[in-house]
């Protein structure tokens, strides 16, 4: 097995294992540090030895086995710091996996509504369910929160330890307590989305993995609550926007603009699912994000070009979006769609009232809008610089070399 094999195996068990042992362990953060160390010594062993028969049990039984390591490590040391306060574990604790083992469940989804847990602030929730079950670094983390890796670390460190004193049990939440953790559930595996199919940083512009897992996993909150057309919506958002994967980048791993896609690349089978599902959950009731956000993915993957684009219709989606929150990517967007549909100066009015937005006035995002919606308008000397200014801002390097080359093109 080559080591890219490996990694891609790793990412997937890597929740399923984290999940096996705190429903059988407890003690959240100490089951972390084991499931690394397990990740670690198969990353080293696998491509030399071979794939074990069963991955999951293997890399089950080395973690539970570091666990107990850590376990009585850290009872020797309470009993040396204050011998009164500290109380030994239940023997069955320590057992080591070998004598009393693992049932074979998937505990992934338990794992995201524990890492939800209403004890936790929304940011700790979505760091920690990022770290934990999407498989992402600390850093990567850190970079789409805007804050430094040291500070992140430390967040997601108190919420482990949070989740550890609420004492919450290891199972699904009761209908009670669902609705109020669905929401977040459903932001971390759109973020987790995200951050797959667009990465903030590196050499490749997506990354299929956490993608992929992101789809997994809410097909999984799907099978749960299948009436839910939020997360129908996601789902159907995620498949759609999937879709596209293929056609997004050419061999040399360029990106490529949506209206320059091969179109025959899209794949029609998420399509018709995710238009299907977006379909149904659009007819019970008033919509919401997801569910329009997939509505406009849709739009887009069933226009046969870009130049049939329905972007009067995709621009009163963005209106009915911007009603429902404050959000300046939601904003950015239809700037976007009011450009293709009413005229590029149209489009650059709605851009300015977003210059003074802090939250967005110094993405990189915000300057490459700017620079496509004058080249439009034909003012390209000016486009120029916003595609140069834009590629300064961002942290991937296909989309700094998509934009220099806009840039470069406009020189010529």
């Amino acid at each position: 097995m080559d080591a890219a094999a490996a990694e891609n195996l790793l990412r997937e068990l890597a929740p399923q294992v984290l999940g096996a042992l705190v429903r059988r362990y407890g003690h959240f953060d100490i089951a972390e540090d084991a499931v690394q160390e397990a990740l670690l010594a198969a990353a080293t062993q696998w491509p030399e030895e071979g794939l074990p028969d069963d991955p999951r049990a293997w890399l089950i039984t080395v973690a539970a086995r570091r666990l107990t390591d850590l376990l009585r490590s850290e009872q020797a040391r309470r009993r040396r710091e204050d011998a009164m306060a500290a109380r030994a574990l239940p023997g069955d604790w320590l057992a080591p996996a070998a004598d009393q083992p693992l049932a074979a469940s998937d505990d992934t989804l338990v794992l995201l509504f524990m890492c939800c847990h209403p004890s936790l602030s929304p940011t700790s929730r979505i760091a920690l369910t990022l770290r934990a079950v999407g498989g992402l670094t600390t850093a990567e983390i850190a970079r789409a929160f805007l804050v430094p890796e040291g500070t992140m670390t430390r967040r997601i460190t108190r919420a482990k330890q949070r989740v550890k004193d609420s004492g919450v049990p290891f199972r699904l939440p009761r209908a009670s307590e669902r609705a109020e953790q669905l929401g977040v559930v459903l932001h971390v595996l759109y973020l987790v989305f995200n951050e797959g199919y667009a990465s903030t940083s590196g050499p490749d512009l997506q990354r299929a993995e956490p993608a992929a897992e992101a789809i997994r996993l809410t097909r999984m909150v799907h099978r749960l609550l299948p009436d839910d057309p939020e997360v129908a919506g996601l789902l159907a958002l995620m498949l759609l926007t999937d879709a596209r994967r293929q056609a997004r980048t050419g061999p040399d791993g360029a990106m490529i603009p949506m209206a320059e896609q091969d179109r025959s690349l899209w794949n029609s089978a998420q399509i018709e699912e995710g238009v299907e599902l977006v379909t149904a959950a659009l007819t019970q009731g008033p919509p919401g994000p997801y569910q329009l956000q997939a509505a406009v993915a849709a739009l887009h993957d069933e226009a046969r070009s870009a130049e049939e684009t329905d972007w009067p219709q995709i621009t009163a989606l963005y209106e009915l979006l911007m009603r429902m929150s404050d959000n300046p990517m939601v904003a950015l967007n239809h700037a976007v769609a009011v450009a293709m549909s009413r005229g590029p100066e149209a489009g650059l009015e709605r851009l300015e009232g977003l210059r003074s937005d802090g939250r967005v006035a110094g993405d990189h995002r915000m300057y490459a809008v700017r620079a496509h919606l004058l080249e439009m308008a034909g003012d390209l000397a000016a486009a120029r610089d916003a595609y140069e200014a834009a590629a300064r801002r961002a942290m991937s390097f296909p989309q700094q070399r998509y934009l220099h080359a806009r840039a470069a093109r406009l020189r010529d």
